[in-house]
């Protein structure tokens, strides 16, 4: 494996969206080391200056977001001193904005949009999905958008919590072995409920890693590979029995497999729909 490649996040803000960007790309080399290190509230020459020299000289790369035109062009003159690879994150996205719509960008660092209903059903979402995870808050289940059904370890709780990102109010229902499933599940509309699965030898592979961290000295059960195809199995029989589609997680990112979950049931609430008019 190559040496770590340091990606270095200089904003006049938190960073959070270079971070974010730089992440997305990062997911698309694979057995590839990346450290992300932020140079937050960036607002002079001379903090800009010694963010770049804290990169100079390394195997490294800058993603920034400026928005004062001064430190941008004083970003690209460091960078090109110091021989740098840096990307304008947010600048291509403002000049883009500026040119259609014949407006100026205000240039006020760290400046958020307004708090409208989308804003506040995200959070509420959010909210939903702490609530209602790992089989928790079945008594309201029918209040959910998305129910996800799965084994320990496939990635329920965080596609939970990224579809409550997005909007939508996700519960996440685990199944157990020996332990009949909540009632409440099989009273919902069908087109709610998404299934996700995985490969069994990742998903020990994954259990293993999990029981090596929490340092369990009873957790040979939960990472055997003959339980997890048993656990599997019976899964299969509970998604055939639900009638919801299933997803793969072995080799999804969150955020794809949360796209996904609601392409899904958006399709199947419609078609659901449409077969009542």
């Amino acid at each position: 494996m190559a040496e770590t490649l340091e990606i270095h996040i200089v904003s006049d803000s938190t960073g959070d969206t270079a971070a974010r960007v730089a992440r997305a790309a990062q997911s698309q080399f694979e057995d590839f080391e990346t450290e992300l290190i932020r140079h937050a509230r960036v607002t002079s020459r001379e903090q800009l200056a010694r963010a770049l020299e804290a990169a100079s000289g390394r195997r490294a790369t800058v993603f920034y977001t400026l928005v004062d035109p001064q430190l941008r062009t004083a970003m690209i003159d460091i960078a090109r001193e110091l021989r740098l690879v840096a990307l304008d994150v947010l600048g291509p996205a403002m000049s883009a904005i500026s040119t259609a719509s014949g407006l100026v960008a205000i240039q006020q660092p760290g400046r958020h949009g307004a708090l409208d209903a989308q804003y506040f059903r995200r959070i509420a979402a959010i909210e939903f999905a702490v609530k209602h995870d790992d089989g928790r808050g079945t008594d309201d289940l029918h209040n959910a958008d998305i129910v996800l059904v799965g084994v320990s370890r496939t990635s329920k709780t965080p596609t939970s919590m990224h579809l409550g990102y997005m909007g939508f109010m996700a519960a996440n229902i685990p199944i157990v072995k020996g332990v009949d499933p909540p009632p409440a599940l099989f009273t919902l509309e069908p087109w709610k409920v998404v299934g996700l699965t995985i490969e069994a030898d990742r998903l020990a592979e994954i259990r293993r890693r999990r029981v090596r961290a929490i340092a369990a000295g009873s957790g040979a059960r939960y990472a055997d590979l003959s339980e997890i195809y048993e656990e599997l199995e019976l899964t299969e029989k509970l998604h055939r029995r639900l009638g919801c589609p299933v997803i793969d997680v072995s080799r999804l990112a969150i955020e794809e497999c949360a796209s996904r979950c609601a392409e899904l049931v958006d399709e199947r609430r419609r078609a659901a729909l449409e077969g009542v008019r």
